[in-house]
């Protein structure tokens, strides 16, 4: 086999870069959708969407086993998370509020703002 010039042993290089690094990037999508589904399997809604991406980009910031022991060495930490209370149904007003006011005809006024 003859010997590659410089030329064409840089195309070979930047081609296989450019093969691996698509490779990483398929890995990557399905290592992270794999995540994705272990999430769902989780109660999630009990955060914010905010307070979800805050968790976990320190804690993988912090690394796994970091982050763990850092969650786990909190007060009132458990194994087994307790769901949220569930909150009653507000009470419906029976009066227009203060300051509401009804023409002649006892009708509500609605107040339009601009």
């Amino acid at each position: 086999m003859p010997k590659m010039t410089d030329r064409e042993r840089l195309a070979k290089i930047e081609a296989d870069q450019h093969s691996l690094a698509q490779e990483a990037e398929s890995a990557r999508r399905v290592l992270r959708a794999h995540y994705g589904k272990i999430a769902a399997e989780l109660a999630v809604e009990r955060l914010s969407e905010r307070e979800f991406r805050e968790v976990l980009s320190h804690a993988i910031r912090a690394g796994g086993g970091a982050a763990i022991a850092a969650l786990k060495a909190l007060p009132g930490a458990s194994a087994t998370p307790e769901p949220p209370p569930l909150k009653k149904p507000a009470k419906a007003r029976s009066k227009p509020p203060e300051g509401g006011g009804a023409n002649d005809d006892g009708k509500a006024l609605s107040v339009v703002q601009h």
